[in-house]
């Protein structure tokens, strides 16, 4: 039985959406800002100025360093945020609401999470934020979504400043459960942030393919959060240690030697 099982958030343990349906959100996000600005008549910046703006905002740093979110919406609304913590929280949270607003945890998630931590797996959240948006408001997020007290640990990329797949916020989680990687599973939808990066600290990764879109995928992945239970050496019913051989719950769990190809 593995020590403990680390999970991404979004598209894994909560749906948000997929990256194409972003830039509708985004200019929801860039509109919603605007208007909070324009009130306190802080904002002589016109809507579409800033929409073209926001796009040359969005992306990262090749390094995977964290860019927050006040600095590109500083930039944006050529606006000093930075001194008003208020304010600056304030039209962070105006950003983050149409992207709050489509946020549903998945069936399988919290009851997942129950068995693992009945039969003493440790659990941790380790996500990215969207455009290094600030952590304690993802924090309210997962309390309203109760997955906050639902984990041991949970790690946002803005507590560490590096984003996934940046080892650091991989090793951030693995201090905060006191675990070895070699110990751990991690699961996420993400080939690169997810998957890779997890491998590269040494924790084993499974990829999370709820709609099949990566069959050809040659490590570990399932199609149900129920999987995870085998993986961990779960009986998947009692959410106990399993007896004999693992039992599946009725759910697909694939390894490299299934699909015909190497573990990463």
């Amino acid at each position: 039985m593995v020590a403990a099982v680390l999970f991404d958030l979004g598209n894994t343990l909560a749906a948000y959406y997929r990256p194409s349906e972003f830039p509708p959100i985004l200019a929801d996000a860039i509109r919603a800002v605007r208007d909070e600005l324009a009130v306190r008549g802080l904002c002589d910046v016109p809507l579409d100025a800033a929409l073209h703006a926001a796009d040359a905002e969005t992306g990262d740093a090749p390094d995977h360093r964290v860019t927050p979110m006040v600095e590109r919406l500083e930039r944006i609304f050529r606006v000093p945020l930075a001194n008003d913590r208020s304010l600056a929280a304030t039209v962070c949270r105006r950003f983050l609401g149409p992207i709050f607003a489509l946020g549903r945890v998945y069936d399988d998630a919290l009851p997942t999470l129950d068995a693992l931590r009945r039969a003493g797996v440790r659990t941790a959240i380790v996500s990215n934020a969207p455009w290094g948006s600030p952590a304690d408001l993802w924090r309210e997020e997962l309390w309203r979504l109760r997955l906050a007290d639902a984990v041991d640990a949970v790690v946002m990329c803005g507590d560490v400043g590096w984003r996934k797949p940046a080892p650091a916020i991989f090793q951030h989680a693995l201090r905060a459960l006191d675990c070895r990687p070699s110990d751990c599973i991690f699961v996420g939808d993400d080939i690169l942030w997810d998957i890779e990066g997890s491998a590269s600290v040494g924790m084993r990764p499974v990829l999370l393919e709820r709609d099949g879109r990566r069959s050809t995928y040659a490590g570990d992945r399932i199609d149900s959060l129920h999987a995870v239970l085998a993986l961990a050496g779960l009986d998947a019913r009692r959410g106990s240690p399993a007896d004999g051989d693992t039992a599946h719950d009725g759910n697909e769990v694939k390894t490299e030697n299934d699909v015909g190809g190497r573990a990463i």
